[in-house]
């Protein structure tokens, strides 16, 4: 995190997930200098990453890997098990964002709706996921995790069929990376940016569509034809 993105830095205990949710409506997130650094950053960057839902990639590989249902996807049945494996070190990447407070403000907006996850599951063990909030029709991708091949680019290809059965009309991805360049990213200046989550932030998308179960075969054909069932 580079200087110019912060915009805030907040004592944990003045940092609520009321004021969090107004955080994303204003195009600004939380994040921690390290995992067991107890401030709370607000961030702003010059350029946002953001996946079209118009435009979703999927490789023609990872499309076979989806639709062979290498893993059982479940949604919301370990968000917290999914948070602490984003916050783990891993290889090549020693430290993480997500601090004890920021922990705590994410499965008080899971426990009211606000925060998800989709899991990868296999022979009864979590092995990939990820987790994002969703606010109107926008939903704010946070942090991915895999412990197995593939397993966080299956969890968000089903992220995104669901958004677009269920009407979402903006994915934040907050920050361009190679791992999500394949799946059509672009960068946005934050100003565009604002003007799509404005506009998103008016949509009323079905919400039951996120825990709708789907098939791989189901998840490709839709992460890749949008469908719209909501205003």
């Amino acid at each position: 995190m580079s200087d110019p993105e912060a915009t805030a830095l907040l004592p944990p205990e003045h940092f609520t997930a009321e004021a969090l949710l107004r955080c994303y409506a204003n195009g600004v997130f939380p994040m921690a200098e390290a995992r067991h650094d107890p401030r709370v950053f607000l961030v702003e960057p010059d350029q946002r990453g953001v996946i079209p839902l118009t435009a979703f990639h999927i490789p023609k590989r990872l499309g076979r890997t989806i639709r062979s249902e290498p893993f059982e996807v479940r949604v919301d049945t370990a968000f917290d098990a999914v948070l602490d494996a984003c916050a783990a070190p891993s290889a090549g990447r020693e430290d993480t964002w997500i601090n004890a407070p920021i922990r705590s403000l994410y499965l008080e907006l899971h426990a009211h709706g606000f925060a998800h996850s989709i899991e990868c599951w296999r022979n009864g063990f979590l092995v990939g996921g990820l987790y994002g909030v969703t606010l109107g029709g926008a939903f704010f991708g946070e942090s991915m995790f895999s412990r197995a091949t593939d397993a966080s680019k299956v969890a968000l290809a089903h992220l995104v069929a669901r958004l677009r059965l269920g009407g979402w009309r903006l994915l934040d991805a907050q920050f361009r990376t190679p791992h999500l360049d394949q799946f059509g990213l672009i960068e946005t200046p934050q100003s565009t940016y604002l003007r799509m989550l404005a506009a998103a932030l008016r949509a009323t998308p079905d919400k039951t569509v996120l825990t709708r179960p789907l098939s791989g075969g189901e998840a490709v054909t839709y992460a890749l034809q949008p469908t719209t069932q909501a205003s």
